[in-house]
């Protein structure tokens, strides 16, 4: 595994529009871990391909306080949301800038799995 390299706003690359992945293949699990050791030690609880300049539909999370439940999600599709919650977030691409935002209470998304098969999940 490797660190990679965060974009940082206002880098112009951070507006790119990700691409689906075609194939759930070695290339993208090993992009993945690369996502999840970098995430990790800035640290984070999300990082997105985008932010490692790798312009891919590929989400890692971990939102756990012990950092033991990482979740990628390839291709991942909205299905649903209800209610509203409003919480603090930063991102790793602004660093020290942190807002209250507004997010739905319950999602229902649709993705694909590391081993490349389809899953559905609340939270």
């Amino acid at each position: 595994m490797a660190l990679l390299p965060i974009l940082r706003y206002p880098d112009p690359r951070l507006h790119k529009i990700a691409a689906p992945v075609a194939k759930v293949d070695d290339a993208i699990r090993k992009l993945a871990a690369d996502m999840a050791e970098t995430m990790y030690a800035a640290p984070g609880i999300g990082l997105a391909a985008t932010q490692v300049d790798v312009h891919k539909q590929v989400i890692v999370i971990d939102v756990s306080e012990d950092r033991t439940k990482l979740l990628t999600l390839i291709n991942p599709e909205l299905l649903s949301r209800s209610g509203e919650c409003e919480g603090e977030e930063g991102c790793l691409s602004v660093p020290g800038i942190y807002e209250k935002v507004k997010r739905a209470q319950k999602v229902k998304v649709r993705s694909l799995g590391l081993d490349g098969k389809p899953f559905e999940m609340e939270a």
